[in-house]
């Protein structure tokens, strides 16, 4: 055991003196594999950071623990044929289902409704067109995490009585009162004046539609003003995470027995989740790493390539060196694994400088993009461990050939 240990450190030793010793050659080899290793892991973080930041972005639009239910919705594309039939067979939900889901279901915090529509607003010669104006319960403030940098958000009885009140998101507020508070001002929809109560915080775009185009107005008013009779969509939210599929599940069996569905029979409406959203967002992300991952894998492949030319210089170098040690009683295998230990040092070492020029590049263009860029230890183990098999792999050639060296030829090289 004592002799194997000996073996492997003063290979260890040898194959460092070796690189040490052509530093020029090590670095400009070990390039190859600093770029692949920093290309995987970064693309990993990138894949990472861009699931999070639009699950966070749904959060902010949807609000955590947070169900809807509607006529027609669903978190991935539909086969032609499922949409189709859901298309003809799906109602719209009636404000009496809403009223009935609100009253029955237990297990939801918050049960709240919505409707929505678009109007071009106007005041004096300033205009905005294509404002979405949100009509929603008031308990839609806590069922959507919203946050109010100025004013309040509407209450229940405002909402009874179809008060003519408003919350305008940043992109209104900046068009109409850049440089004063909107509070107490009046903006007219459809020629009705709102009295504007309350301005939401900038929540940015999400799949490129501004978010902050909002003009949030009480249920029943809305229903007043575009009398569009397209339904309801029905908003629930729970405050424990361990009630939330329960209560989804109570919501829909909820609105199967108001519509009187028998139990083998498809609903004929649509359920959403923030859940459902991030299951679909690891399918992307998924497919997308399947696709990109393979190709920054053929830089370390390339890196390897150039490891094997480096290492058959090295060998074609140090032929006496080779020639002696056999002459001295160095097996084949012996030689071997130096020449291997010294391709796998090689890799090894550029993998860990690739890890950290990877967390340096992660760091400039998460700041560069605004996105949380994190380091999966799955591509960290990934891209180091290809590159020491690539480090074993490359080397393979060389070493097999300067362990077959005739010593008495080998020595006559000097």
């Amino acid at each position: 055991m004592a002799q194997l240990y000996s073996f492997y450190l003063d290979a260890f030793w040898i194959a460092l003196k070796s690189i040490l010793e052509h530093k020029l050659r090590a670095i400009l080899t070990l390039v190859g594999i600093i770029i692949g290793v920093a290309a995987v892991v970064v693309v990993g973080a990138s894949i990472a950071g861009l699931k999070t930041y639009v699950v966070d972005q749904v959060s902010k639009v949807l609000g955590s623990n947070h169900y809807m239910m509607t006529r027609m919705a669903s978190m991935e594309r539909l086969p032609d044929d499922v949409f189709e039939r859901r298309n003809r067979r799906n109602k719209k939900i009636t404000w009496d289902e809403y009223e009935f889901l609100r009253d029955n279901l237990k297990l939801s915090s918050y049960v709240g409704a919505q409707m929505n529509a678009g109007a071009d607003i106007q005041e004096g010669s300033i205009e905005m067109p294509s404002v979405r104006i949100i009509g929603v319960t008031d308990n839609m403030y806590e069922i959507e995490d919203k946050t109010l940098v100025e004013g309040r958000f509407f209450s229940r009885e405002e909402v009874d009585r179809f008060a003519a009140v408003g919350i305008i998101g940043a992109d209104v507020k900046d068009k109409f009162f850049e440089f004063e508070s909107p509070i107490g001002k009046t903006l007219k929809v459809r020629g009705v004046p709102i009295t504007i109560i309350g301005v939401e915080q900038k929540r940015g775009s999400f799949f490129g539609q501004s978010q902050d185009r909002n003009f949030y107005i009480p249920v029943t008013l809305h229903n007043q003003i575009f009398n569009r009779g397209d339904g309801v969509q029905v908003h629930g939210k729970t405050i424990e995470k361990k009630d939330f599929l329960p209560a989804i599940e109570e919501a829909e069996t909820t609105l199967r027995n108001k519509r009187q569905l028998m139990g083998s029979e498809e609903s004929t409406f649509s359920v959403v989740n923030v859940d459902e959203f991030n299951k679909t967002m690891d399918n992307i992300t998924s497919a997308i790493a399947a696709v990109v991952i393979p190709i920054t894998m053929i830089i370390l492949i390339v890196g390897g390539i150039v490891v094997m030319n480096i290492m058959l210089v090295s060998v074609t170098e140090r032929t006496f060196e080779v020639g002696l040690r056999k002459a001295l009683g160095a097996t084949r295998n012996q030689i071997l694994l130096q020449f291997l230990i010294e391709s796998a040092l090689l890799c090894v070492v550029g993998g860990i400088i690739g890890l950290f020029v990877a967390m340096g590049a992660t760091q400039l263009v998460g700041m560069a993009l605004g996105m949380t860029m994190t380091i999966t230890m799955g591509y960290v183990i990934l891209s180091v461990g290809v590159s020491s098999v690539i480090g074993v792999v490359a080397g393979l050639y060389p070493a097999w050939k300067a362990a077959r060296l005739d010593p008495i030829v080998a020595l006559q090289k000097t």
